[in-house]
């Protein structure tokens, strides 16, 4: 019998619904338009596979933090959550350069900033005394 539960026990099968969902999720608006673009897909695919692991890790933090209700696993949850954040952004800025900038301040600008707040709290989950 299936159990929803048993897709976060086998990581290899989330890894594939994860893998799946986001290549679904972005082949129209992203992926396809771009596809004959040489080497632009492959910096496009760069940014796909950073939000693909993204999301499984968060994922698993969230499982685990529900699990064992540590703050370093939020701070890591939350911290990993922010780097989806970032890749979608570099993603945007990969593939629409130009366009979505937040006035004077380009758009890669926030995912270097979006990055550096990942790092921040991952290294706030690191150095934590629970």
């Amino acid at each position: 019998m299936f159990r929803p539960e048993s897709i976060v026990e086998k990581k290899s099968t989330l890894f594939s619904v994860v893998v799946a969902g986001i290549v679904a999720i972005l082949a129209l608006p992203i992926i396809g338009p771009h596809l004959f673009h040489g080497y632009h897909i492959a910096h496009i695919f760069l940014h796909v596979g950073g939000i693909t692991l993204a999301v499984f890790i968060t994922i698993l933090a969230t499982f685990a933090y529900s699990r064992l209700k540590t703050k370093r696993l939020l701070l890591s949850a939350i911290a990993f959550g922010n780097f989806i954040a970032a890749e979608f952004v570099r993603l945007i800025d990969t593939t629409w350069p130009t366009i979505y900038d937040l006035g004077e301040m380009p758009l890669s600008e926030v995912g270097h900033l979006l990055t550096f707040a990942t790092l921040g709290l991952l290294a706030l989950g690191v150095f934590r005394n629970d």
